[in-house]
């Protein structure tokens, strides 16, 4: 099987380039699917957060980690090694398919890059990802900033990805390109089994 790690900055279209990638057949394992399912009300990592930040509202706790290192941390003790259990047994219910996808924000940041043969990163210009992120979630440009300073340099991501993918163009472009990295992927991991 082959395993390959999707990433991005933040707001560089990941989830559009996961969304393309589930539509093609492609098994995905959804980072933050599993976060949000892992703190929301009844979750398992639930009781923990509320202890910890005194809340479960995400917009709530997203202010209080992206201006305080320290409390991104402690979110990241409670979150990361429940979401990489949730990866494992992924890995497992999925070992017979030709290949994956692991959809994961952080993959770099925590260490997650280990599980993949290879990684595809998304990318736009700072000032797109600025003007997305504060059209999606009505932050600041101050706001928007931090939560892009709180991850990996994006330059640096794109340095040791296998592939970049542009997410600045027109949608069909974008599609288009993923279509035939996920095809050529199939190929890869056909001919490895062979």
């Amino acid at each position: 099987m082959l395993v390959i790690g999707l990433t991005g900055g933040i707001a560089c279209g990941k989830s559009t380039a996961a969304a393309a990638l589930s539509a093609l057949g492609a098994p995905i394992f959804d980072a933050d699917a599993i976060s949000r399912a892992l703190t929301s009300a009844g979750g398992e990592a639930s009781g923990e957060v509320l202890a910890r930040f005194g809340t479960l509202d995400r917009r709530s706790i997203a202010r209080a980690v992206f201006s305080d290192p320290a409390a991104l941390a402690d979110l990241n003790a409670i979150v990361h090694p429940r979401v990489r259990r949730a990866l494992e047994r992924f890995l497992l219910e999925n070992a017979a398919q030709p290949a994956v996808v692991l959809d994961i924000p952080l993959l770099y940041e925590c260490g997650m890059e280990r599980y993949a043969h290879a990684v595809w990163v998304t990318h736009v210009p700072q000032e797109e990802q600025i003007r997305r992120l504060r059209a999606r979630d009505g932050l600041s440009r101050e706001e928007a900033l931090a939560r892009i300073a709180a991850q990996m340099p994006l330059e640096e991501k794109m340095r040791r990805a296998n592939e970049c993918i542009d997410t600045s163009g027109p949608q069909e472009v974008t599609r288009a390109h993923i279509a035939a990295l996920w095809q050529a992927a199939l190929k890869r991991a056909g001919d490895a089994r062979c």
